[in-house]
């Protein structure tokens, strides 16, 4: 992915990881068009980066989903990269009676189908493009699971899968497809993350990423900063070890 000269559409664009991306990436010279469910923190958002484009948008919503896809590219026909950041995390006790499926139905469709359902609005779009960018973002987790989070850790893993298979199919087509995969970072997706010690900080994770991009650091297509490497190669580096350390040994 060139690092300059691009337009490029960020869901959950807002906060967290996303904001700090686009902010990134805005002043490296790219074209930025932010998006998410509230109105306020993206027009904040837009309105301390000059240039900043936002619109909103509810993932869980298949038909608002389509409908932005077709929007977003007459509105912004250089559009050629796509950040599929927008995600919650919550806890869940699967003990729980009566069992909480709205936790579940809200992850999934938001983690899951959401990115699947905005990929396929925009790639026609996309495979016109001389060359694009989709990146997926994922999760440590989805390589080594938090106990306390069961459906974030498994729509991060199916979309890991999902991408995998997304990358081979545009094999001979110009989209290069990434997966940015995160480690803990200090932001408030999840209630107490902002201020875990164990968290990265975000300005630290939001340079290293934009180094490996820069450089081309991306083997199988992977973004992966060192803080996250042990989760993402424990099943080959000692997965029981990694996951004890992660959720306490039982």
């Amino acid at each position: 992915m060139n690092i300059t000269g691009n337009t490029i559409l960020i869901t959950g664009g807002g906060s967290g990881i996303g904001r700090a991306l686009a902010e990134a990436l805005h002043a490296r010279g790219n074209q930025i068009i932010i998006t998410g469910r509230r109105e306020g923190v993206l027009q904040e958002t837009a309105a301390a980066n000059p240039g900043m484009a936002w619109a909103t948008l509810d993932m869980e919503d298949a038909a608002a989903v389509a409908a932005f896809g077709a929007r977003i590219v007459q509105d912004h026909p250089a559009l050629n990269a796509v950040i599929l950041n927008a995600g919650i995390m919550k806890a869940e006790n699967l003990k729980a009676a009566p069992f909480d499926f709205a936790t579940v139905e809200a992850t999934i469709t938001t983690n899951l189908l959401g990115p699947i359902r905005l990929t396929a609005a925009l790639l026609p779009h996309l495979l016109a493009q001389p060359k694009a960018t989709v990146v997926t973002v994922t999760s440590g987790l989805a390589f080594t699971p938090l106990a306390a989070t069961p459906t974030y850790n498994a729509t991060k893993a199916a979309i890991h899968s999902w991408t995998q298979s997304l990358r081979h199919q545009l094999a001979d087509t110009t989209i290069e497809v990434l997966e940015l995969a995160p480690p803990a970072v200090a932001t408030d997706l999840m209630p107490g993350h902002a201020d875990n010690p164990n968290s990265m900080p975000l300005a630290d994770y939001t340079a290293e990423v934009i180094g490996l991009i820069e450089r081309g650091d991306t083997p199988r297509g992977e973004i992966l900063v060192d803080r996250v490497k042990p989760l993402r190669f424990a099943e080959a580096d000692g997965y029981e070890a990694v996951f004890a350390m992660l959720n306490g040994a039982r």
